[in-house]
């Protein structure tokens, strides 16, 4: 784990033993607020890149380090077969990831988390807002089929992250959905990426490209991947805010 703060451990050292109890419940708030952070331990900006470049898989717009057991593929649109989206797989649950631009001077999770619960009322999903691992998060609950053929609910959980002039969306499904180890995989694989906005100017909530590497295995839609083929899909549409691209023809595994 890699924090963006460290805490000046001489400086405690030399608070006074008889330091009064207004001092002491100040220090001992401190850790506190820095664990609110969502970005505390990633993921990070390209200025933090936390070791050496050539330790990540380079997507364009996001570097990605290698996890055990979580496979990766690209969502390619079908228009013009470019990447919109990153699919992190893992047991039975799966991660979207997408990256767009953001202001200077203020984040879009706030506006956009406000869109995307008004539109998922609107669709149904029963949107509930509550602090997650990596911060204020939406919940979703959609009706649904069991595998049975009996009444259900498909679960989905939308996280959001603020950067340096970009904005991390993120799209939890199938396991990944509830708390439980499928779900603290992949919270750890999106604490590991590495967002690389670059210099150009963009409007806010300007898509970032993504790269397709050299070596990459290109599979038709619906071709076995050794991932559920559900577990990358968005249950709805979030709203105008920041709308979810539909899956394209051809899925681009990694590795």
């Amino acid at each position: 784990m890699f924090g963006r703060k460290k805490r000046n451990r001489e400086a405690a050292d030399q608070i006074p033993a008889e330091a009064t109890t207004t001092e002491a419940a100040t220090t001992d708030a401190a850790p506190e607020q820095e664990a609110q952070d969502p970005r505390a331990y990633g993921p990070w900006d390209e200025s933090e890149l936390p070791g050496e470049r050539d330790e990540y898989l380079d997507l364009g717009a996001v570097l990605l380090k290698a996890v055990s057991g979580v496979n990766v593929r690209l969502e390619l649109d079908p228009r013009d077969r470019v990447p919109r989206a990153v699919n992190m797989d893992f047991a039975g649950g799966s991660v979207q990831v997408q990256v767009f631009t953001a202001p200077k001077s203020s984040g879009l999770w706030d506006e956009v988390r406000a869109e995307l619960v008004a539109g998922l009322r609107r669709d149904g999903g029963e949107p509930t807002v509550s602090d997650g691992p990596l911060g204020m998060q939406v919940n979703a609950r959609f009706a649904g089929l069991t595998p049975s053929g009996e009444d259900g609910f498909r679960l989905a959980r939308f996280v959001g992250i603020d950067g340096p002039r970009w904005f991390l969306r993120c799209v939890y499904t199938g396991d990944a959905a509830l708390p439980g180890p499928t779900a603290e995989v992949l919270d750890d694989a999106v604490r590991g990426l590495v967002v690389v906005r670059g210099q150009d100017p963009h409007p806010p909530r300007d898509l970032l490209p993504l790269t397709i590497p050299e070596d990459a295995e290109v599979h038709p839609a619906g071709a076995p991947t050794g991932a559920d083929d559900d577990a990358g899909r968005t249950p709805a549409e979030p709203g105008p805010a920041v709308q979810e691209p539909r899956r394209g023809p051809e899925i681009t595994e990694i590795g």
